[in-house]
């Protein structure tokens, strides 16, 4: 859930659904590597993907096992996230919620929650979220939360000027009990990747993975 483009649209559904309507397939359509690196040797349970948009990331969970619920807010990725699904025979481990982060509730509770590139170029209340993910996850359970390190070198729009927090900021917007929680990551991580115009690079990943003491 990000952009490298000045909006033009302002209200969030709008914005995303033109984002994913417009331009086919937005994203690589494999799962984030921060995932599979933190998530891979979890014993496989409930999950709750937040901003799953086209689903690469909650087919990934399914097929390792969890039950998922993916939520988005643009339609058109929730349709090609439950398309990705059926062809991967995990469409009944997943079940697909349109809605709104900004005003959305989890109802129970999880045992993993997974945030990732939770960026958005217009209105977001992103510590909100997070705190309300924090509040997800169920005793024994993971919080894992991804996000830029900061701008990719070709940024030119709003990304090369947006702060993004690091672990450590993160950490402590979500104002959790020291006591009840315990870190596992907290860390930035690079990663390769490529440009638009097919250049390398290497990208730093903000990576707080939090487990909730039983």
């Amino acid at each position: 859930m990000t952009s490298e483009h000045e909006p033009t649209l302002t209200d969030p559904a709008e914005f995303w659904e033109d984002r994913y309507r417009s331009r086919g397939q937005v994203w690589s359509g494999r799962p984030n590597a921060a995932l599979e690196r933190e998530v891979g040797d979890l014993r496989p349970g409930t999950a709750l993907e937040l901003g799953s948009g086209e689903g690469a990331d909650a087919v990934w969970l399914a097929q390792q096992g969890w039950s998922v619920t993916a939520v988005d807010i643009s339609p058109t990725a929730l349709a090609l996230g439950r398309s990705t699904a059926e062809a991967a025979g995990v469409a009944d481990r997943i079940t697909w919620i349109e809605a709104d982060l900004a005003t959305w509730e989890p109802s129970g509770r999880f045992d993993l929650v997974a945030a990732t590139f939770l960026h958005s170029p217009v209105a977001f209340p992103r510590e909100e979220v997070l705190r309300r993910a924090a509040s997800a996850v169920a005793p024994g359970g993971t919080l894992l939360v991804v996000g830029h390190g900061g701008p990719p070198p070709w940024s030119t729009g709003h990304l090369g000027h947006a702060h993004f927090p690091t672990p450590e900021e993160v950490h402590a917007s979500l104002e959790l009990d020291a006591a009840e929680w315990e870190v596992r990551t907290s860390a930035l991580v690079p990663r390769a990747a490529i440009g638009p115009s097919g250049e390398p690079a290497e990208l730093d990943d903000s990576v707080l993975h939090l487990r909730r003491r039983p």
